[in-house]
């Protein structure tokens, strides 16, 4: 089953009530705290789901998969997701 921000807003409003519009901007709330946590280089950890972070990648050469041309790649910051041991054990069934 796939999930959206639209049906994780239908979920929020099913168990809090309230207006459409509320739990929209309740889910909006929650990914903008995740994604400026990210930015300004923190992470955030969510009991029984998972610690979200930044690593950084090495500068690199790639090759350009229509050319076979080499290409660098910078270094960046890239974003990623530890899963809590309980999501694991839940998702494993």
């Amino acid at each position: 089953m796939h999930k959206n921000k639209a049906s994780l807003v239908d979920v929020v409003h099913e168990h809090v009530g309230g207006s459409k519009a509320q739990s929209e901007r309740a889910v909006d709330a929650v990914i903008e705290a995740i994604v400026h946590s990210l930015k300004g280089g923190g992470e955030v950890s969510i009991a029984g789901l998972g610690i979200f972070a930044t690593k950084q990648r090495a500068a690199r050469t790639a090759r350009n998969p229509k050319t076979g041309e080499p290409v660098q790649v910078p270094a960046m910051r890239v974003p990623k997701f530890r899963a809590a041991k309980a999501l694991k054990d839940a998702v494993r069934g």
